[in-house]
């Protein structure tokens, strides 16, 4: 499991108002309900307060202004240096280390929100060449008409040669507080209910000084999202995937205690890259034999170490980013990484139905959760299927063994503890919940059936199909 993780405790502060929504059998060939079957334009489904917005093509790009960056066009578009529009000097916090890097920058435009937010929670999916890397920002509107500055939410590169991948602490504006990779409004006393209306994402694309090379960003977005207060989520019916499993492999974290501690402890801090992987191979990509030549060879399953690595935030100290680890998912040959939220256990049946598994982030008390045997501050796990009784299968990475990863969670319990907001802990104080916060991967060019669902829960465009095409 990962480590105690402070920065989730200031997340709670800033929920408000929402009503889940149940999915139909696609037996009725109907979309969700009270949806007309397909999410409005903003990719917030009917009912929801989580709203995901991406810029991903052509006409997305150039919608944006610009400072020495162009669109590429091609299958998946994406914009590039064309001409630096300046030098800076970057003097990275980790390494010591001062160095000039040319840039060039794409600012969004106004997105606003069609419920207010208490959260933004921003990702990305780049190609960053040695000797580039890029930094994403973010600034919001609030909805007294105040304005944030600038906030960073991340310093990111693919590799770790040229700077140290990073978040940014203390970062405030004593209306908002970043907390690693999450935007959240500060508690409220006087309960005025300030909410983020709308924002602006803004991209700064580096290079070495003198050189062609340059980062490719083919995707870039936010999800806000405003879920309620709540310790307790309405139970959900089993409905349309059950008796229906993913075959997925298996990767325990704990194999990897005491290697490369550098990476936040090692191995048993790991589940969300060993998460990560398990997703990433599902889809049938790896890393090649000479990205895992730095590893022992006398490590078992190299590729989760490799994961580890290049999902470690420096700033945070943990391999547990959210942003981080869609970013390296979508590393690999046409593959999509978003941070999302869902509003219901149904929400991920529908997935798991399409073909498509799911990395969820929950906490919970040792005997919150039957059969886990261990509780935890945070800690990230797959949902791989469901039981003929709806019951939730999932590829945990805190066992033993590779061969003990998988397990049955009863269902009530798991929607629980991932949905939720507020919990106590084992000192009986109230803390956070992620309140449904998953990672989602999948391939650039989903099948009509994934790219329904992905559009039906908001986290692509909607598709040609009106009704549930499997």
């Amino acid at each position: 499991m990962s480590r105690l993780t402070p920065r989730r405790t200031l997340l709670t502060a800033a929920l408000g108002v929402t009503a889940g929504l149940a999915a139909v059998s696609p037996a009725h060939g109907a979309a969700r309900a009270g949806a007309p079957g397909a999410p409005n334009a903003t990719g917030a489904p009917a009912g929801s307060t989580v709203d995901n917005r991406a810029w991903t093509s052509g006409a997305d790009w150039r919608s944006g202004a610009v400072r020495g960056v162009r669109v590429r066009d091609g299958a998946r578009p994406g914009i590039v240096i064309a001409e630096p529009a300046g030098t800076t000097e970057y003097t990275d916090p980790h390494t010591g280390t001062t160095a000039p890097w040319e840039y060039a920058t794409w600012t969004g435009p106004v997105h606003t929100l069609p419920t207010p937010a208490g959260e933004v929670i921003a990702s990305w999916n780049a190609h960053t060449p040695r000797g580039t890397w890029l930094q994403v920002e973010l600034r919001v509107t609030y909805t007294d008409g105040g304005l944030s500055p600038w906030y960073v939410m991340g310093r990111w590169a693919a590799g770790d040669q040229d700077i140290r991948r990073t978040s940014v602490d203390g970062q405030r504006d004593g209306k908002s507080t970043v907390a690693t990779d999450t935007l959240a409004v500060d508690a409220d006393p006087a309960g005025a209910g300030l909410r983020i209306a709308a924002y602006r994402l803004r991209l700064t694309l580096h290079r070495r000084p003198g050189t062609a090379l340059t980062p490719l960003v083919w995707r870039v977005g936010a999800m806000g999202s405003d879920v309620p207060d709540r310790f307790t989520v309405p139970a959900s019916e089993p409905d349309m995937a059950t008796g229906r499993e993913l075959t997925v492999p298996r990767y325990s974290q704990e194999t990897h205690k005491g290697q490369y501690p550098e990476y936040d402890n090692g191995g048993e801090a790991w589940c969300s890259p060993t998460s990560s992987q398990m997703i990433i191979e599902y889809w049938g990509r790896r890393p090649s034999r000479a990205d895992l030549a730095w590893v022992n060879p006398d490590y078992a399953d190299p590729q989760v170490c490799h994961a580890a690595r290049f999902t470690f935030d420096y700033q945070y100290e943990g391999c547990g980013n959210w942003p981080f680890n869609a970013a390296y998912a979508a590393t690999y040959r046409d593959l999509t990484g978003v941070v999302t939220r869902l509003d219901t256990l149904t929400d991920a049946e529908m997935l798991i139905a399409a073909g498509i598994p799911l990395i969820t982030s929950q906490s919970f008390l040792p005997g919150e959760l039957t059969g886990a045997g261990y509780g935890t501050a945070g800690h990230l796990m797959t949902v791989i299927g469901f039981t003929a009784q709806g019951d939730v299968v999932a590829n945990d990475p805190n066992s033993e063994t590779n061969e003990a990863v998988r397990r049955v969670y009863q269902r009530r319990e798991f929607e629980n503890i991932w949905l939720r907001t507020k919990r106590y802990n084992a000192s009986g104080k109230v803390v956070s919940g992620t309140g449904g916060v998953c990672y989602l991967y999948f391939p650039a060019r989903p099948t009509p059936a994934q790219h329904w669902v992905l559009a039906e829960l908001g986290v692509l465009g909607a598709c040609a199909a009106r009704t549930w095409p499997l």
